[in-house]
């Protein structure tokens, strides 16, 4: 296990899940992953439930309001990225490109937060912190592990976050598959899938993987409770044993197990 207290600039620090049934969600994750849930009053805007493991925040989720399902925004898990200033990554953003869908704004004392959509089309939160102890947890089943960007634009999307978050975005040279991997510092926290891998009906996106210590049982678990399997259980030779699978509510993330080293 890794408690995490801190949070470089650059790297991927939470995770949301925007749903159309919160107590549905709760009961599914921690039946899935183990994970406890503590509900936190938001006033009108209901409740948000923070997802704990062994007493560390895996995450969170939150009742879509009627205004975004009016807009046609579906259950989905949001990733926010650590920076040092929401203000200025916003205008960074918005000069490589991107559109600033809200923000920068406050969220009470915790944070500043912008919303930001990349010149492609998938949507990422920039989260300042303001408190000065994270609280999370890495390195045990059921905690978020990897982020793949799904996006029809490898080359415009690698060009922006370059710009934004100076990742390095690079090909394994003994990967001959076009995937390209995200580093952050000395971390590689993630990738970019080539665009052939991104149907043409679905749009650009963000998805989370998450480690289990054995992705077909819980693949199998996840469609007991009512998920859907949309790929896999596959292996990707050397690197481990993943599926693409969504909730009940129809939110995506996918599975993982590394390769034993």
């Amino acid at each position: 296990m890794a408690n995490i207290d801190h949070y470089s600039p650059g790297s991927f620090c939470w995770f949301e899940l925007g749903t159309t049934d919160q107590n549905a969600a709760k009961s599914f994750y921690k039946a899935l992953f183990g994970w406890g849930a503590d509900d936190m009053p938001m006033g009108p805007e209901g409740v948000y439930t923070m997802f704990t493991l062994e007493g560390r925040n895996t995450g969170a989720a939150y009742t879509l309001m009627a205004e975004m399902r009016a807009h046609g925004v579906p259950p989905h898990w949001a990733i926010y990225v650590a920076v040092a200033s929401a203000d200025d990554a916003a205008a960074k953003a918005v000069k490589a490109g991107g559109t600033l869908i809200k923000g920068p704004f406050d969220v009470f004392d915790v944070g500043r937060l912008a919303v930001v959509k990349d010149p492609t089309g998938a949507v990422f939160n920039a989260w300042q912190e303001k408190r000065p102890h994270s609280n999370g947890i890495s390195g045990v089943p059921g905690t978020f592990c990897w982020a793949d960007l799904c996006t029809h634009d490898v080359e415009a999307a690698a060009g922006f976050y370059r710009e934004v978050f100076g990742w390095q975005i690079t090909k394994d040279e003994s990967d001959n598959s076009g995937y390209l991997h995200i580093k952050n510092g000395e971390a590689f926290i993630g990738g970019i899938p080539p665009a052939q891998f991104l149907p043409p009906n679905v749009p650009p996106h963000w998805m989370l993987y998450y480690y289990v210590t054995d992705v077909d049982a819980s693949t199998k678990k996840l469609q007991e409770l009512g998920g859907v399997v949309h790929m896999g259980p596959m292996t990707m030779e050397k690197v481990g044993r993943m599926s693409v699978v969504a909730d009940p509510q129809g939110a995506s993330f996918s599975l993982f197990t590394p390769a034993p080293h």
